[in-house]
């Protein structure tokens, strides 16, 4: 199975109304194992990432008023990417593109007050 990042902003009874994401490539987030191996492993954690790790056993849904320090978070990650792709035994370049699709679904919902999902 393959993770999928998308945006959403709630209807009027509440539930989730998922917007139109781009193309399929850029909505790929990474493998069902990277739930582990990557976001939710203990590199990670020890980074102080406290919403990448939920992915372990979860989905990770970040809500509107969460969008801001889930960015503040994503950013100082960033600098770690390649280390946390060689300690999951990914290749850096497959990481780098999942991340920034997380990244770019987070600031596609920053705009419009919703939040997103990955699942």
């Amino acid at each position: 199975m393959t993770l999928l990042v998308h945006t959403f902003v709630y209807d009027a009874d509440g539930r989730h109304d998922f917007l139109e994401d781009p193309e399929y490539g850029d909505t790929l987030a990474g493998f069902e194992s990277t739930r582990t191996r990557l976001w939710g492993s203990a590199v990670m954690r020890d980074l102080g990432s406290r919403f990448f790790p939920r992915l372990d056993g979860d989905d990770l849904y970040v809500e509107g008023d969460e969008i801001d320090d889930f960015l503040a978070e994503c950013e100082s990650i960033r600098h770690h990417l390649d280390n946390l792709a060689g300690l999951g035994g990914y290749d850096t370049d497959y990481v780098a593109q999942r991340f920034d699709n997380i990244v770019a679904a987070a600031v596609r919902a920053k705009a419009v007050g919703g939040g997103i999902v990955v699942w």
